[in-house]
Formats: C-alpha cells, structure tokens, sequence
C-alpha cells in the first residue's frame, strides 16, 4: 500500500518519463490521482516495564515495526492513567513485565481486568512458574528471553485477534477467548 508521498513521487515519474508513458501507466496514474487520503493511525501499545534498558529495547522494535508506544515503568502510574482517561489515544495492547517494584504484573492486570476485561494483554516473564498467576485472566504469557520477531508475531496475533473480537460478538464465530 502506498503512503501519500510515495503516491506523489511515482505520479510524478509517471507524468515526467514520457518514454515509459503507456496506457496502463496512465490508467494506473488516473486510479492514484483519484484515491482519496485517509491517514492510517498505527496500534498503540501501552508497554510497562520497570527495567528501562529493557523498556527501550522493546520499544525501539515496536516502533520500527510501525506501532505507537507508549512506555511506562511503573505499573501504578500506568492504571491511574487508565482510570482518569488520560492516554492521549485508545490502547489496543498492553504488554506487561511479571517481576516490578510495588505491583506484580498479575496484580497491574487484575485491576486492569476490572476496567478494560477484553483489552489484549501480553506478560513477558523470565519466570516460567509465573504464568501460574495469570490463570483466567485471558493473557499470552511468553518467557524471557523474547526475540524481537517473537514480540512482534505475538503482538501482531493479539492485535489480529482484537480487530476481528466483534465478529466474535456478532456469532460468526463461536465466542471465545481472545487467545
């Protein structure tokens, strides 16, 4: 899919080479010209993880993997966000580290659950015993350490399964967890 300044600098080669000027170009360049512009917001990813060295890394890969990222390292902080509807967009993914200072990960989700109870939800552990404690919380539990095109196919799964949730809701497919 093309950008707008993509769009605007084939056009212009188009127009300009008039060697390669044939029909299908111009009819391809008539079909461009004509494509109204609607900006494409990318997913916002709410990421939450005490460790900041840890917190950049991931957030550099899902930024240049297209994501909006927002980062915080205090799970705390992150809910008195949510509760006063102070995130400048909707979150469509929270991934979440097990082991912080203050709140586990499993105690920042079940008050997550009580406010947003279908929001994806990815916990990355070094702590395989953990996921234990995410029992019925409908969470993807993956172990550290996660490589980056692991994060980005478990993100991308979690997001794929948010956007096709009200299908789900509608019956054409049965009801279930979101993974």
């Amino acid at each position: 899919m093309y950008n707008l300044r993509e769009l605007s600098r084939v056009c212009s080669h188009v127009a300009t080479d008039e060697k390669r000027l044939s029909m299908n170009t111009c009819r391809t360049f008539s079909v461009f010209s004509s494509l109204e512009y609607r900006p494409v917001m990318p997913d916002t990813l709410l990421l939450i993880d005490d460790n900041a060295i840890q917190a950049a890394t991931r957030q550099t890969i899902l930024k240049r993997a297209g994501y909006f990222v927002i980062a915080a390292l205090n799970p705390q902080r992150a809910l008195e966000l949510f509760r006063a509807g102070e995130y400048p967009i909707d979150v469509q993914l929270v991934i979440t580290d097990h082991i912080m200072p203050g709140m586990s990960g499993a105690d920042f989700v079940r008050e997550l659950r009580k406010m947003f109870p279908r929001l994806p939800v990815l916990v990355i552990s070094g702590l395989e015993e953990a996921e234990a404690e995410y029992e019925g919380m409908n969470v993807l539990f993956r172990l550290k350490p996660l490589l980056p095109d692991h994060l980005l196919a478990s993100v991308q799964s979690l997001i794929h399964s948010q956007q096709t949730e009200p299908a789900r809701r509608n019956g054409s497919v049965n009801d279930a967890l979101l993974l």
